[in-house]
């Protein structure tokens, strides 16, 4: 059989190279010390103490970093509406983005700030899903493809239609989402579904094209 001939343009070639380029990047505190300016991507390190989460922090002590717990993306307003935000002025969406979820984490019960970093990758607003959309498929972020409601806003679309998320059931303690109704499942079924994960059961995830949402809708 005939080799593929290999294409740069080709959608996964180009989500490889903005992969790539961002697992290069210096890994940072959450959030990094000083604002920038951009739009671009990024992924969070957990390398705490909390039990269930042991398989994927033991990976990224000792200045490892090799698998991030959450893959996301900040685009200009633009993007979020089905353009690609060409001409509008990025600001400093991506480094509010990280802020924000430092102080999800921050309002928890049994997480701490301290043990989680980041990568960032500022990039122009149209190769920024394609690099996104890779890293979920390829490291399968535990908070993108099972614990899902990270990025959560208290005043995103259906918010209050919703029940609590995954990720509040397990870590309680935005005020929000307390005054939403619990998740179906209860919080030992899900830490079940966590065990479950990371053993390599059977268990039901969110596919990569899923997992790559807008965080502005939710």
């Amino acid at each position: 059989m005939a080799d593929v001939p290999f294409n740069p343009l080709d959608k996964r070639n180009l989500g490889e190279s903005v992969a790539g380029a961002l697992l290069k990047r210096p890994v940072l505190t959450l959030p990094p010390e000083n604002a920038f300016t951009g739009a671009g991507i990024y992924a969070i390190y957990y390398a705490g103490d909390f039990g269930p989460y042991e398989p994927v922090a033991r990976l990224n002590r000792d200045n490892r970093y090799e698998r991030p717990i959450y893959v996301g993306k900040a685009v200009p307003p633009g993007a979020r509406k089905g353009g690609f935000g060409l001409g509008t002025a990025p600001g400093n969406v991506l480094f509010s983005r990280l802020r924000e979820h430092s102080r999800s984490i921050e309002q928890t019960e049994n997480l701490q700030l301290d043990r989680f970093t980041c990568r960032y990758l500022v990039s122009d607003d149209i190769w920024i899903p394609l690099g996104e959309s890779l890293l979920i498929e390829r490291f399968k972020p535990l908070w993108n493809v099972l614990i899902e409601g990270f990025g959560n806003h208290p005043t995103g679309k259906r918010r209050q239609q919703q029940n609590r998320s995954r990720w509040d059931m397990v870590h309680p303690g935005r005020s929000w989402a307390n005054l939403l109704p619990a998740n179906p499942k209860s919080t030992e079924q899900i830490l079940g579904m966590i065990a479950d994960f990371f053993a390599g059961r059977n268990v039901q995830t969110i596919s990569p094209e899923e997992a790559v949402i807008d965080e502005d809708d939710e």
